[in-house]
Order: C-alpha cells, then structure tokens, then sequence
C-alpha cells in the first residue's frame, strides 16, 4: 500500500489528478421547472420516457445521461475502460439493465443518495491507481419507482409529512480521465452512522450526523478548513438535514456560511412546487453536480468544491422489521 496517498483514517489523495471529461444530464419536467431547470440540457418532459413502466423509465434516464456523456466527452464505449453506477432499485436493475448494451465492464454500487460520490470515488481510485484510462460514474433515481418501492404507490395519494423530501427523476453522469479542466484531488470515504431514527419520512435527520462525521473526517486528514472551499455542497439532507448538521458542526467548532449549500434545496423551489424539505434520491446530487456544478466550474466560477453526497441506507424490508436508518455521507474534493 501507497502511505503517501493516505491521509489520516478516511481519506485518500490522487496524487495524478485525474479530470472530469465531460457530464450529461437527464431530468423530468418537475425538475426542470426547478431554479435550476435553465442547467438541465436534457429534459424529459414524458415522466414515462415512453416506456411501460416507472422502472423501465429509471432505466432508459441511464442510457440517455450515459450516452449524453460519452458524446461530450468525444468518447465511444469502445474508450471507456469501467463504468461505476448505481441507483435506488432493487439490486441496481435501473443502472444495469439500462446500461446493459454498452457492452463497458461495469461496477454495480450502492450507497443510496451517496452514490454519485462513492461512484467519483472510486473513479478517481481506477485512473489514479493506473488501472483504467477512462471511467464513467453515474447515478439516478425516478420519483414514481421510488415511490412504489420505498413507500405507496402513486394511486394511494398519501399526505406527505413536512419533514418529507421528493425523489428527484434525473440521472447525472460523468467521464474520468486525464486531460480536463476540473481535477479530483482527494475523496473521503465515510463510515456508516446510525443515531436510531426510524422515520423513513425524515432521511434529512437521519443522514445529518453522517455529512458531519465525513465533513469532519475531511478536515482533519487534509489539514483543509470549511475556508478552503469555494462552496461545500451536501447531496440532499434537505432542509430538516441542513439545519441539523449546521448545528452539529458549529458544536464541533466549524462554521459554516454562505458556501455551504444542498442540492436537495437547490433543485426545487420547494414552496412553489410542494417538494417540502427538499429533493432526494440518487439523481439529485447527481443532476446538481454534473448539470450545474461542473459546469460552473469549468467556467471558474467556482475554483475549490467540497462535494459530499450523503445517504439512507434504508430498505423496505429493514423499516417494515422496526430498524432505524443507518446513513452513509461520501466527500469528494474538486478543484480547478
């Protein structure tokens, strides 16, 4: 093992830099009416995507954002050594099956809404550690198949609580390679954290402590402060999660200001589209990164971003069992 690319516990440095290539972005209309909507290139504005079912829909948003960034990238799949994806179903069928007739090796993970995160990471880990030229990471979530697995189906029209947040139909995808203007330099990899919350309507509270336990881990193995970064992101704590892990990160003697910002907040204007807390679901921080972020970074807009894409690691059998919700927050350091 390479000690120099360790630092501390939790994190590791990619002493080659590698890029980001290129990103594509598939979102719904409900996101693409967001404040972020202008950002989107590609809009869905058939929720189905003109297939038969919520579930084949998740799959055709990965076959679309996948082929959007092997076009921006000037990539073939014929180029791209792995691709590192992942998403909210059952066995990760939505990224499999869509991604299926590449015919790219491909590396199914799952980390929920951290997914994005966690695919960067190791990512970076293949092109750093010299055993891929060229990766693609990926990561999307659908409201209406979310909704079917993880709660009720559509036709039940339950109330939502206020602490609840909306699934984001979208998927982001991004080239890692060398030669790009945006560059990895490090990824902190978090540990799983459970304070014993079992609302599956409040996954913000629950994955709070997670960002602040990574977030900190980060500091402390980088030497960084939150003063380093342009802007730190959360993927989507929401805002129930926001205010939590503000509050628990002031107590571990870091303020944080106008640079800490979430993507679930970020993605909808959620008085005027009824989202409540926020967004959530793998595509969420996923969509907000590639479709916005990078972009913003490429254009130096942004020269330092902490990405930390947190998740629920919650199934419907673990809830209907009684479990708490066990949460998981991935960091990745992005700079210009």
């Amino acid at each position: 093992m390479n000690e120099t690319k360790r630092l501390g516990g939790q994190t590791v440095e990619f002493l080659s830099r590698p890029t980001i290539l290129g990103t594509g972005v598939v979102v719904g209309p409900k996101e693409a009416e967001g404040p972020l909507g202008p950002d989107f290139e590609c809009v869905e504005n058939d929720p189905m995507l003109g297939q038969e079912s919520w579930e084949k829909a998740e799959s055709m948003l990965f076959t679309k954002a996948v082929t959007e960034c092997l076009k921006k990238s000037a990539l073939s799949p014929s180029d791209v050594n792995f691709i590192v994806a992942g998403d909210l179903l059952n066995q990760c069928t939505a990224s499999s099956f869509g991604l299926r007739a590449l015919g790219v090796p491909y590396l199914g993970i799952y980390g929920a809404c951290s997914t994005m995160a966690e695919g960067l990471s190791i990512g970076a880990m293949l092109v750093d550690g010299g055993y891929a030229s060229r990766v693609i990471c990926a990561a999307g979530s659908h409201f209406c198949s979310a909704e079917k697995q993880y709660r009720f189906p559509l036709e039940y029209g339950g109330q939502r609580p206020p602490g609840a947040q909306w699934t984001v139909t979208g998927c982001g995808a991004a080239a890692v390679g060398q030669g790009g203007s945006v560059k990895i330099a490090y990824a902190t990899t978090g540990k799983i954290e459970d304070m014993g919350i079992k609302d599956a309507n409040n996954m913000g509270a629950a994955m709070a402590p997670a960002f602040v336990s990574t977030v900190k881990a980060h500091f402390e193995d980088t030497g960084r402060t939150p003063n380093d970064y342009d802007l730190i992101i959360s993927g989507d704590l929401g805002a129930v999660g926001r205010e939590i892990a503000a509050e628990l990160l002031d107590k571990e003697g870091y303020s944080f200001g106008e640079n800490y910002k979430d993507c679930g907040m970020m993605i909808f204007d959620s008085k005027k589209q009824d989202t409540h807390a926020g967004g959530s679901g793998c595509g969420c921080s996923a969509s907000v990164l590639c479709g916005h972020l990078l972009p913003q970074m490429e254009q130096k807009k942004i020269s330092r971003l902490l990405f930390v894409a947190t998740g629920a690691l919650l199934s419907p059998t673990t809830t209907l069992q009684g479990e708490s919700i066990p949460a998981i927050a991935h960091a990745v350091s992005l700079e210009i």
